[in-house]
């Protein structure tokens, strides 16, 4: 499990799952927890208290991180353009500032193969209990960062950033990633 510390007493915790074995089903499960009321509404919303990333459009760690600084920087100012911090890296992630976008592009879908499921809170979140959570909730394999360059898909970041690399090499993988970062960086900038 990665560990990110932030400013305003947060820390978010990431674990990547490839493959995912239903992702769809993952998916129905937000849809229901989310249209649940009363008290089994907030256990069941609470089940699936993370933000569900689609890992083939995450180019780095610090693409990654600048997200999550961003959605917890919204946060705190009282700023946030989605309901939670966690659909807000979501919407920090896409490149565009339209939120259904950035939702069906970047959160869970039917075909996702590989997920990040990232849980912001504060300081006193248990580690293990967070894991434990997340493995509830994602029938996959658990995988460390490093295979994450594995399974992004470049191609499909080349369309969303709108970037015109022919060479699909080590160095336009490391371009995109720049632009990536300074895209959800800027993000909160320019609007």
């Amino acid at each position: 499990m990665e560990t990110f510390q932030f400013n305003h007493n947060r820390v978010a915790y990431a674990l990547l799952f490839s493959p995912v074995n239903d992702p769809g089903k993952i998916k129905q499960r937000i849809i229901n927890a989310a249209k649940a009321k009363g008290r089994e509404g907030d256990e069941k919303r609470e089940a699936v208290n993370f933000s569900f990333i689609n890992a083939s459009l995450v180019t780095s760690r610090l693409h990654l991180e600048t997200a999550i600084n961003q959605a917890i920087l919204a946060e705190s100012q009282g700023s946030l353009r989605t309901k939670t911090v966690h659909s807000e890296i979501l919407f920090a992630l896409n490149p565009t500032n339209n939120i259904t976008e950035a939702i069906r592009r970047y959160g869970v879908s039917d075909t996702s193969k590989a997920l990040l499921v990232v849980y912001v809170g504060d300081l006193l979140a248990s580690t293990s209990n967070v894991e434990n959570k997340m493995e509830k909730v994602v029938d996959g394999t658990i995988v460390t960062f490093d295979k994450l360059a594995e399974v992004t898909d470049w191609d499909t970041l080349i369309k969303y950033h709108k970037v015109n690399v022919t060479e699909k090499d080590i160095r336009a993988q490391a371009f995109l990633d720049n632009v990536a970062i300074s895209a959800v960086a800027l993000k909160s900038v320019m609007q």
